[in-house]
């Protein structure tokens, strides 16, 4: 097949979109597919490459100036490439794939992950719309997409190419207790929950210590944790294209996010056998099972929250258990299989 995916940038800057669609872009070059990206750059560009995918650069800003200038160019990509299939990982790729769909005969795939943004509705525009877990899905049947075209295909992260191999990971010398969150720290990521959650869990275990991992853009928090008495017990790491360093160190890992479409970070912690605890909404579930591999808490209730990281840390036996807990049943998030389901839905429409 002929793929050609377009999103808007292809940064490795921790962006869960564009992490699943690197992986994708590798494996199914692997699998000798034809493929494309079509983006305005970025670190993994060099990556796919490695594995026999080309990309074309297209500046997607929505200016007036640089609009018809965008759209007079992805005419052109696609009549180059002639693509098969167009997969749109993102609401501008969505809308000009859309424009020339009916001059060639490519079909259109979207994948929605952030369903709560209200631009997300655009995204129904394509012959499969494809929610990256059922909540995802469900909200989008809810906002028009009819179910003939709604699937559900749940991201993977194992094996990936933009990863090292677990055992080749040093793990880092972390203070302990060490409590390790994944995320841009944001009100959407529950970092301000988590923070209040803390000071309660220091007043029991005093030499807990917190890292925040992901973008530290919420400078209002981070001055408030800096001129606290906790400053010398909360870390905030920034990005960290290597997050299994941490992760392998760690004593326990907290997901307090009130938005959540999936969750690649919870497959992460799964996958360092960590005990997890996250919140229950959206498709957090979905990462853990049920909640059989993780603990799932009210999503902003702060009291809840502590009272389990105080349990986890105190009680050794029912941390272990939920270690075994995290690791059991984790092969079914591996790259492949979430590429085999990708490819059979490219196939249903050709």
């Amino acid at each position: 097949m002929r793929i050609l995916h377009i999103l808007n940038e292809f940064d490795n800057a921790g962006n869960g979109i564009v992490n699943v669609c690197c992986d994708l872009v590798c494996e199914q070059s692997r699998l000798n597919h034809d493929v494309l990206v079509v983006s305005s750059g970025g670190e993994y560009v060099t990556l796919i490459e490695k594995f026999g995918a080309k990309h074309f650069y297209l500046d997607q800003s929505r200016t007036l100036i640089n609009l018809p200038i965008m759209m007079i160019r992805f005419k052109e990509i696609v009549k180059e490439f002639n693509p098969d299939i167009i997969h749109a990982h993102m609401m501008t790729g969505t809308v000009i794939a859309n424009l020339f769909k009916y001059f060639y005969k490519y079909k259109i795939i979207t994948t929605v992950h952030n369903e709560y943004q209200k631009s997300a509705v655009l995204m129904k525009f394509a012959d499969i719309t494809v929610g990256v877990s059922d909540a995802v899905t469900q909200a989008m049947l809810n906002r028009g997409v009819s179910a003939e075209k709604a699937v559900t295909i749940k991201n993977g992260v194992l094996n990936s190419p933009r990863r090292k191999k677990i055992q080749d990971i040093t793990p880092l010398q972390l203070k302990k207790p060490a409590i390790v969150t994944i995320g841009q720290l944001s009100k959407r990521k529950g970092s301000d929950i988590l923070y209040e959650a803390f000071k309660n869990v220091y007043d029991v275990i005093p030499d807990v210590n917190l890292y925040y991992i992901g973008n530290p853009d919420w400078k209002e928090l981070v001055e408030i944790v800096q001129s606290s008495d906790y400053k010398n017990n909360i870390h905030f790491v920034g990005l960290e294209k290597e997050p299994l360093k941490y992760l392998l160190s760690a004593d326990l890992f907290v997901f307090p996010s009130l938005k959540e479409p999936f969750g690649l970070a919870l497959i992460e912690a799964r996958e360092a056998k960590l005990p997890i605890i996250a919140s229950n909404v959206d498709g957090i579930p979905e990462a853990l099972d049920g909640g059989t591999a993780g603990i799932l808490v009210k999503p902003n209730h702060v009291n809840e929250l502590s009272e389990k990281i105080i349990t986890l840390l105190q009680d050794k036996s029912l941390a272990a258990n939920y270690r075994q807990k995290a690791y059991h049943g984790i092969e079914k998030f591996t790259i492949k299989q979430m590429n085999d389901k990708y490819l059979d839905a490219y196939k249903s429409l050709l």
